[in-house]
């Protein structure tokens, strides 16, 4: 029962699809991070369903855009769109910290989610689907996931406040963070082994830019730099996927 609770909480958070919902506590919080990289697999699912569909190529692409956001929320787009805003700001730490705190919508944040889409939207249409381009981007989606449950474990908090500092006070950081990384490699083992490894090397480099971000520009992490880590990484590995279908490695 924990175990389900546990993963009623994680998709209860960071998704939009019904789950049970339950109160929660020390037990169901404590391997929440864990049940996090569950959600991609379902995303991967619902990516390959629209790629064996007979519909036309635009609207597959489409559907390839669409779905991660309908089934997280748009969750992770939002901190993504208020930590674009801070760092167009150009302020200090306080001055960043408190624009991730406004719920206002800024114009760089519209400029931001409006290029993150077409350059998304353009990927996805240049993409072809196989089962293997569907299971590395599964993987993909899975590993992603599993690096952003890890740094909410392992990285210093901005403050004391807000969703991830939520997570990484409930969690049992040094078994969280054991499982995650013991995740990412065998995900990334499993990339590389299917020729995807141009994915796993980019998101690897997004968590690494994610770390120098977070710590020198806002002193730590949010729930705002998590998304944004999220968004980053996530059109990142899609360009390495069509480059590696587009260089014929595919």
């Amino acid at each position: 029962m924990t175990v389900l609770q546990t993963i009623a909480v994680a998709f209860a958070m960071f998704s939009a699809l019904p789950v049970p919902q339950f109160d929660w506590n020390e037990k169901n919080m404590r391997y929440a991070l864990c049940a996090f990289p569950l959600i991609g697999a379902v995303i991967g699912g619902a990516w390959c369903l629209c790629g064996v569909l007979p519909l036309p190529a635009m609207a597959k692409a489409a559907g390839f855009c669409l779905l991660p956001v309908w089934v997280t929320g748009g969750i992770h787009l939002d901190g993504y769109a208020d930590t674009c805003d801070a760092l167009s700001s150009y302020g200090d730490r306080e001055k960043k910290l408190e624009i991730l705190k406004d719920p206002h919508c800024g114009a760089f944040a519209v400029i931001r989610l409006c290029s993150y889409f077409v350059a998304y939207f353009a990927l996805c249409a240049c993409l072809t689907f196989t089962p293997r381009a569907g299971l590395l981007w599964t993987l993909a989606l899975v590993l992603e996931r599993s690096l952003s449950g890890l740094a909410v474990a392992s990285f210093p908090m901005a403050k004391n406040t807000g969703l991830a500092h939520t997570f990484a006070t409930a969690a049992d950081r040094k078994k969280v963070r054991n499982i995650l990384i013991a995740a990412a490699v065998v995900l990334s083992l499993g990339l590389v082994l299917l020729g995807g490894g141009a994915l796993a090397g980019v998101a690897l480099l997004v968590f690494l830019r994610y770390h120098k971000v977070a710590v020198r520009q806002f002193g730590g992490i949010t729930g705002d730099l998590a998304g944004w880590f999220l968004q980053k990484a996530e059109l990142w590995m899609l360009a390495a996927l069509a480059a590696c279908q587009w260089g014929g490695w595919l």
